[in-house]
Formats: C-alpha cells, sequence, structure tokens
C-alpha cells in the first residue's frame, strides 16, 4: 500500500485540480496526499460507461424469522417512543485505513445483519398512532431501517467513494437488497433525519455507537422541548440496559449459532496442536499457534470473537495476555483461551490448559485436576433458579478447598471464602462465569440485579471457567507452582432440564487431553 511519487506525479496532480476546480475530494472524504486522483472530465466521462450489470443477490436471511418478536418485546417497553438504533461507523486504525467493520451488536440483534454490511446503517422504531388498526392488534412499533443506496456504475460515486463505492469495495446490499434481507421497510440513509423528527415524539438512541446519529437525536430532542441532557441521558442509558438484558435469553437461532461457533473452535485447537510440536523452542511461538487458530477462524467464520490468549509457562498466569510473543518450551503447561466468530457474529469462549511435550507431569495433574473439579463444581451449582453467584461461590470453594490442602492457604477456608477474608483471590482474581452470545461477554450493559443476582432460566449461554494462577514473582507460593496458570472454560447452555454442555466435544479430562494431543501431532501441521 505504498506509492512513490514523482515531480511529474506532483505535476500533474496539479494540472487535474486546476481543470476541476470546486471538486470534492475524489475517492473518500479524507484528505490524503498519498494518492493521486484522477479528476478530469475525460476520466468521469470514460468511467461512467461501458459497464455490465452485477446486480448482487439479496435473499431472506435465516435470522429474519426471529427478529420480529425482538422487535416486538423491544417496542412494548417503550410505547409511544421512538428507538434509534445505529450500527456504527468504521474505526481507524491508523490514518486512511480502518478495522474491518463490525456493527455495534444491539444493531445486530434486532435486524438480524451479521458480517459488515451495513456500516453507517440505522434502525429506527417508529410508534404506531394509539388509534390505528395496528395498535388494536397490539402493536407498538414499525421497525425502518435507514442504509446507504448502492454506489454502483450508474453513479459517480461509484468510483469516487471509497467507502461505499463499488468500484473500490465491491457489489454490496443496498436500500432493495437490505429490506430483501432482513424483511424490515428500508430507505435512503439520506431520509434519517426527517424520520427521526416527525410528529414531536420522545427519542431514545443507542447513544454511544454512532456519535452522529446521537448529534441528529440531540437536535431532534431540542426541537421538540425534550433537551434535558440529564433525562436524555438516563433515558438512553435504559435503553440500551433494557437492550442488553433481552438478550440474556437466546432463541433457538442463537443457540444454533452458538453451537456453530463451538464446532469451528474445536478445529482451531484442533490446527493449533497440530501445529505445536514443530513450534517448541522457537522464538514466538505463541504466535505461530496464535497464527494456526486464527486462520481457522477466519475460514470457518467471519473473525475471532476476540484477541487470541497463546500463554505458554509464565504468560500464562497473566489473565490478559495478547502479546502471545514469547517462546512455548517443552515441560511448560500452555494456556490456550480463543473463540471463532462466525458470520453472524455470535462467539465461543473456550479455554484450554496442554502440557506441551504432549503429557502431564505428576505435579501438573494435581493442578490441573483441582481446576477441572472447581469447574465440575460450578456446573452442578448452574441449576435453573439458582444464580451466576452461586456458580462463582462453588467454583471458589472447590478451589479454596484444594489451596488449603497444599499449605497455599494458610487461613480458614471459611475466613478466605468471607467477603472480609478473600486471600484465596490471590491465585484467582476473576469472576468465573459470564453470558455469552453476539459478546464473548454478552448482555454486560445489563443491572447487577439482572446479572449476578438474577435466576439463571432456560435459553441462557454462558461460561464456566475457573483457574489457578501462580505469578512467577509470587514468594508467598512455593517455587514448583510458581509461572504456572491453568485455566479451562467451557460453554453452557440452560435447558428446562439444567445445564447442557455445549462444548463438550473439546477434550479437557487428562486422559482425553492427551489423547486429543496425541492424534493431532500424528497429523501433523497442515
Amino acid at each position: 500500500m505504498s506509492d512513490v511519487v514523482t515531480e511529474r506525479d506532483r505535476e500533474y496532480q496539479k494540472e487535474e485540480e486546476a481543470a476541476a476546480p470546486g471538486n470534492d475530494q475524489a475517492m473518500g472524504d479524507r484528505v490524503n496526499n498519498r494518492t493521486l486522483s484522477p479528476r478530469s472530465a475525460a476520466f468521469v466521462e470514460f468511467m461512467s460507461q461501458g459497464w455490465d450489470d452485477n446486480e448482487p443477490e439479496a435473499e431472506r436471511l435465516e435470522s429474519a424469522a426471529y427478529t420480529p418478536a425482538r422487535l416486538e418485546a423491544l417496542g412494548k417497553a417503550f410505547p409511544g417512543e421512538r428507538l434509534v438504533i445505529p450500527a456504527g461507523q468504521p474505526k481507524v486504525r491508523n490514518n486512511d485505513c480502518d478495522y474491518m467493520f463490525r456493527p455495534d451488536s444491539a444493531f445486530v440483534y434486532y435486524t438480524g445483519l451479521g458480517q459488515d454490511y451495513e456500516a453507517g446503517a440505522v434502525l429506527v422504531l417508529n410508534p404506531v398512532d394509539p388509534e390505528s388498526p395496528e395498535a388494536a392488534g397490539g402493536a407498538t412499533h414499525t421497525p425502518q431501517l435507514f442504509v446507504a443506496p448502492r454506489a454502483n456504475h450508474y453513479t459517480q460515486d461509484f468510483f469516487k467513494d471509497a467507502h461505499y463505492g463499488e468500484y473500490w469495495v465491491g457489489p454490496r446490499a443496498g436500500v432493495k437488497e437490505m429490506e430483501a434481507m432482513t424483511g424490515i421497510e428500508t430507505a435512503d440513509i439520506a431520509q434519517l433525519a426527517d424520520a427521526i423528527g416527525k410528529d414531536g415524539v420522545q427519542v431514545r438512541v443507542i447513544a454511544d455507537t454512532d456519535p452522529q446519529v446521537t448529534a441528529m437525536v440531540e437536535t431532534v430532542r431540542q426541537a421538540a422541548g425534550h433537551g434535558d441532557p440529564a433525562a436524555n441521558g438516563a433515558a438512553d442509558d435504559k435503553f440500551k440496559e433494557f437492550a442488553s438484558e433481552q438478550r440474556m435469553i437466546k432463541d433457538d437461532y442463537e443457540i444454533n449459532e452458538v453451537r456453530k461457533a463451538v464446532a469451528a473452535t474445536k478445529l482451531g485447537f484442533d490446527n493449533i496442536l497440530r501445529r505445536l510440536p514443530s513450534v517448541i523452542g522457537k522464538p514466538r511461538s505463541e504466535r505461530m499457534l496464535e497464527g494456526a487458530f486464527n486462520s481457522v477462524s477466519r475460514e470457518e467464520g467471519n473473525e475471532v470473537g476476540y484477541d487470541t490468549i497463546i500463554a505458554s509457562g509464565a504468560h500464562a498466569p497473566i489473565l490478559h495476555w495478547m502479546r502471545n510473543t514469547g517462546t512455548v518450551e517443552d515441560g511448560e503447561l500452555l494456556l490456550i483461551d480463543a473463540g471463532v466468530e462466525v458470520d453472524s457474529l455470535y462467539t465461543a469462549d473456550i479455554t484450554r490448559t496442554f502440557p506441551t511435550g504432549g503429557k502431564f507431569t505428576g505435579f501438573q495433574k494435581k493442578l490441573y485436576q483441582a481446576v477441572l473439579d472447581a469447574q465440575k463444581a460450578g456446573f452442578e451449582a448452574a441449576q435453573p433458579g439458582r444464580t451466576y453467584s452461586d456458580i462463582h461461590h462453588a467454583c471458589m470453594r472447590s478451589l479454596a478447598n484444594s489451596l488449603h490442602d497444599w499449605g497455599i492457604l494458610t487461613v480458614d477456608i471459611e475466613e478466605a471464602l468471607s467477603p472480609e477474608g478473600q486471600q484465596l483471590r490471590r491465585w484467582h482474581a476473576c469472576g468465573v462465569a459470564h453470558h455469552l452470545g453476539l459478546d464473548v461477554h454478552d448482555c454486560a450493559q445489563a443491572r447487577y440485579e439482572s446479572y449476578q443476582g438474577a435466576e439463571i432460566k432456560p435459553g441462557m449461554i454462558f461460561t464456566i471457567e475457573p483457574g489457578l494462577y501462580f505469578r512467577e514473582d509470587d514468594l508467598l507460593i512455593p517455587p514448583e507452582y510458581r509461572g504456572i496458570g491453568i485455566r479451562i472454560e467451557d460453554d453452557v447452555l440452560m435447558t428446562e432440564d439444567g445445564p447442557e454442555w455445549i462444548s463438550k466435544a473439546i477434550p479437557k479430562e487428562i486422559d482425553d487431553v492427551e489423547a486429543w494431543m496425541a492424534a493431532m501431532a500424528a497429523e501433523g501441521a497442515r
């Protein structure tokens, strides 16, 4: 992505600018002196002819069968108000290069759109007239999607607009295509301001997704006499909170998508274990294994659901180790926390800990089994009607017993578990369970009482992920423990009959892990 700019190039650019005064910055709005942009009338005429039709195919998405129920529940929570849910805009990586676009999770949930179809799109729920037949039938809102129309070869934006122009980005879904895909009435994004401002009703917005849309909503509020910043902020927070909490109970489509993500993640772990024997002792071999997983995430899905953690030896006790610059040495424990995000943008979240040489030592087995026992205790505590806190406390008690038996936890177990004590948290500072779905830490904007303190219900998907983290600089533990980190994390679906391990096909029992490693090593790197 580099250009060699000669003096003649600069003269050529000056000539073209002089020939076309007043033209907007071609091929995107950002001022960029790296690119020489042709602007002559002859070029524009030449680019506007001689193109074959390339209408993109647009079929109804599977998710479209599920979004009406989601939208209905959202509308009933805010009757008489207009609700605005932006997809968001691309985020700048550096200069004129953006990160791959990922829409806001609330937008994905209520439109059913995944991947990167709709940067800049906005979903609006318009309140129905209370005297209308729709209201008599129980409807509270009519959804409408606003998107940029296609910048195909019938427009000059085709070759001038680097954001939407199909010369640059390929055929994309526009107004007609988005409506066909989602089943939601769709209009040109240019109509958004008028649509938000009509009728003078109260408006709520997912405020931190797209600053331009939020500013548009604020202008509408001021004009309608709803300009109190504190009241509007509280209203928006409540809206975002509800949209987060609504995602806690997964429908059949969502459950199936998480199952797909878990299956793809298993393939990613397979690929790591095929590669592992060949990278032992090599500089930056953590990154080699990261590449082995991440390549599968792009082949099988949209992307990784979060930055992959490949933590060998003393890196494993570092909870958010994502540099992955270390060397994987023989005889260590290797902690891998990774998940594939499928095209619908639902993700898995799996952690496994492996002996780099293929076999656990006796000491490693002792520590690993303690973590596995803690996870099983959390699973037993995860029953309908129980809470996330119950899962957490069950895992913590199991770990506290092990630490006490080993002589590491020198205070009484009950003291270590009490709010006034918590000494065991030196070796497990984080929580052990979280919702999973469109976000790896899904529903995070929910209220505490709706999350940690709420009953676990059928349809919830969550992780259970206890661990033991013995830093290499921890002088309160015997030397043989230092520099060891172990976490075991699985994805769980709550059913009417109790919890189900969605990720049960990914081995975690000691003998099964060793057999899995041997089978993959025999296959070898691909």
